[in-house]
């Protein structure tokens, strides 16, 4: 089974729009969202990927509704950008990696997608099912690649570091050919970063070329207002004695005149673009010709892909200027002139970026030190009690599928692109000079 001529990580950018905000659990009403001015002002900004999946409700339809427009056909060619998208998961509990269902689904996605092909196809939270069944759902995601070409590259993604380092090797060593991408949510965050510690080092063992870091917020946990409470009452895992700890850290942040959320997403996008660099991308981070990376960043040291989601215009603009404030900081260690990295911003706002890097530093220390023991502490994925509900492996009559569970929108228990976890709080100023 051959390798795709071209790495991933040759043209991957190293910032990925989320788009599980276009879900019914983080939002009342995602069709009443501006997704279409959300994606068309992400790729005016520089944005060049975009992650989706049929479990996040309406996404991978609102998704393709806004680049299938003239704006997007005429300005951005399909080439210069990437979609992201998943296989496998549809609803809370029930999975489906059968070859047959793995087809469907990527036919589906196209035609949602408005798109001939798809850039990258995870196989969806992996820990729910065994691994037969993801080696099964890899080997036909290749076969799709490799005789239909709608399918670029493959990947997994899902929760426990350990499951998804096991499941990379053992993809190895079945196939001779490593995973092309490897995505983790809320394991490189300011509470934990395993990620870091322990699945880097077998993930680049394994061969995987890509480890995008999702969910800096460990899905709303690093929140002064607390953890995400939606249609589902409170669902989130982390227990209560973490919760106090996060909030203890809240409370320290503020009396330094800081917002933890503001300082935990600046930490993990900063600290994964250096920390995350062995399995990172020579993508433009800023979609753009006037990029010191545009044209000399490929002979240097990748970035390490982190992906965000945002619900609001304002968001989207302050996400990307602290984006550009972070790559501005990084470039004394590309040895880059001042300013090169973000030609846009005045030369002096480049020591006001080094300033605030390491501001978030000391503050990040501190707040570690604050959640204490249950720093890298993490919960059970799947829980206790869980069992599949499919009970019809593969595509079958419609009759067969009348729990409706299939097209309905999903519960995402476990969302990798964050939704509302997007690093700033509702009262965060859209312009904030300091974050």
């Amino acid at each position: 089974m051959p390798a795709p001529p071209t790495k991933l990580s040759d043209t991957l950018p190293p910032l990925v729009f989320g788009t599980a905000t276009f879900n019914f659990q983080f939002n009342p009403d995602p069709f009443a969202l501006p997704t279409t001015h959300l994606v068309h002002r992400a790729l005016s900004l520089g944005v060049r990927a975009f992650d989706t999946s049929p479990y996040y409700g309406p996404a991978e339809e609102l998704l393709g509704t806004a680049l299938d427009t003239e704006f997007v056909r005429s300005q951005f060619p399909r080439s210069s950008y990437h979609i992201l998208t998943k296989v496998g998961r549809i609803a809370a509990s029930e999975f489906d990696y059968s070859p047959s269902w793995v087809r469907h689904s990527v036919r589906r996605s196209l035609r949602r997608l408005c798109t001939s092909f798809l850039d990258v196809v995870y196989c969806h939270d992996v820990e729910f099912v065994s691994a037969a069944e993801v080696l099964e759902a890899v080997r036909e995601l290749r076969r799709i690649r490799n005789e239909d070409h709608t399918v670029k590259y493959v990947g997994i993604s899902g929760y426990p570091v350990h499951i998804l380092c096991d499941l990379a090797e053992m993809v190895l060593r079945e196939t001779g050919e490593p995973l092309d991408a490897v995505m983790s949510y809320a394991n490189f965050t300011l509470q934990n970063t395993r990620l870091l510690t322990e699945g880097v080092p077998r993930l680049v063992a394994a061969g995987v070329d890509v480890v995008p870091n999702a969910s800096p917020l460990g899905m709303g946990l690093l929140r002064r207002q607390g953890v995400p409470v939606g249609a589902l009452g409170n669902w989130h895992p982390a227990p209560d004695d973490l919760r106090k700890a996060v909030q203890l850290a809240g409370q320290w942040t503020d009396k330094q005149a800081e917002k933890l959320e503001v300082v935990a997403v600046r930490f993990a996008l900063e600290s994964w673009l250096r920390e995350g660099s062995k399995v990172g991308t020579h993508g433009d981070p800023l979609g753009s010709a006037d990029s010191v990376y545009s044209t000399s960043w490929p002979r240097r040291e990748r970035l390490g892909v982190s992906v965000i989601g945002v619900s609001k215009l304002e968001e989207l603009d302050e996400t990307m200027r602290v984006w550009r404030s972070v790559l501005d900081g990084f470039a004394d260690d590309l040895d880059a002139e001042p300013g090169s990295i973000t030609p846009n911003d005045a030369l002096s706002n480049h020591d006001l970026s080094l300033q605030r890097r390491q501001q978030i530093r000391t503050l990040a220390k501190g707040i570690r030190e604050l959640i204490g023991n249950y720093a890298d502490f993490t919960w059970e994925s799947p829980g206790k009690d869980y069992v599949n509900q499919r009970r019809v492996k593969g595509v079958v009559e419609e009759d067969d599928l009348s729990s409706g569970t299939v097209e309905a929108p999903a519960a995402m228990l476990t969302p990798p692109s964050e939704a509302e976890d997007d690093g700033m709080a509702d009262d965060v100023p859209a312009v904030d000079r300091n974050a």
